[in-house]
């Protein structure tokens, strides 16, 4: 009887254990940072939103050089000129620095407007490739390895890096 109830115990016991590693899901992790540091068209993109910030910089520059010299000039003529020509003087540098900062919005909503145009399709085509090698690996779950205090499953950075061409 005590041996016939052990074989059930075990038995059950054996199915328990088949079902459960049924159950468990296949995963395998990927390098996300390593794969956008790295991939050619998005380094290509980063170059050119440098760029961009560059010609905004520069141009942001220009107008604070051009506000700083008529405000030294204006504040060594002051005493010069009638009130009227200094109110109408700090009135145009009101409106001179309204324009730089109105400037410096401008940019900042351009550069982050061409991040998005010049990213998005990277990023999507990334998780694409991510998609598809795990799909074909029989992954039910990719998980970005930069998350994981534990990466010891099966890394399939190097074959999305193929899969993207690089």
């Amino acid at each position: 009887m005590m041996k016939t109830f052990k074989n059930a115990i075990l038995a059950v016991v054996a199915i328990i254990g088949m079902q459960t590693a049924q159950a468990q899901a296949k995963t395998a992790h990927v390098d996300v940072n390593e794969i956008t540091t790295k991939m050619p068209s998005i380094l290509e993109a980063r170059k050119q939103l440098e760029k961009l910030n560059e010609s905004y910089s520069k141009d942001y520059k220009t107008l604070v050089e051009e506000y700083q010299a008529k405000a030294k000039k204006y504040d060594a003529e002051s005493g010069t000129v009638s009130d009227a020509v200094n109110q109408t003087r700090q009135q145009e540098m009101q409106d001179m620095a309204k324009r730089i900062s109105d400037f410096q919005e401008t940019a900042q909503t351009e550069l982050q407007k061409k991040e998005g145009e010049l990213m998005k399709p990277l990023i999507d085509k990334i998780k694409a490739s991510i998609s598809k090698v795990g799909k074909a690996k029989g992954y039910q779950y990719v998980l970005d390895a930069s998350g994981l205090l534990l990466a010891d499953g099966p890394d399939i950075t190097a074959e999305v890096k193929k899969d993207l061409g690089f």
